[in-house]
């Protein structure tokens, strides 16, 4: 029942920061024991697992990406945001906000956006 729908600028430039929001409803971001991620997928290319931030407000990112990725959320707003700085044209991508859960050692994406396209371009 849980939705997520991505939201944020579809152009950026070379260099700036890529700010997108992900808004919850049906269920709450501080429910144990639920992860909130970020995926990608560029052009022709496969999916690309960001990072996320947990239900207790831990984060965990991809090591490509860590020194320019910063994931955080807003409690009050039910909100979650993805910030990637420093983005260049092979950041272009279609940016997917999902519900991660984990069973043993093993994680699952079991709920996702619709996905927003995002272009860095001049």
């Amino acid at each position: 029942q849980v939705q997520l729908q991505e939201s944020g600028p579809g152009l950026v430039k070379p260099s700036q920061t890529l700010s997108l929001t992900c808004t919850v409803s049906g269920g709450s971001i501080t429910t144990n024991y639920y992860y909130w991620t970020w995926i990608r997928q560029p052009p022709g290319k496969g999916l690309e697992w960001m990072g996320s931030i947990g239900y207790s407000g831990g984060n965990a990112y991809s090591p490509s990406l860590k020194s320019r990725t910063s994931i955080s959320r807003d409690t009050s707003k039910n909100q979650f945001t993805l910030q990637l700085s420093s983005v260049t044209p092979e950041d272009t991508a279609v940016y997917y906000c999902a519900r991660e859960y984990s069973s043993g050692g093993d994680y699952y994406l079991a709920s996702w956006g619709q996905g927003t396209q995002v272009t860095v371009s001049s």
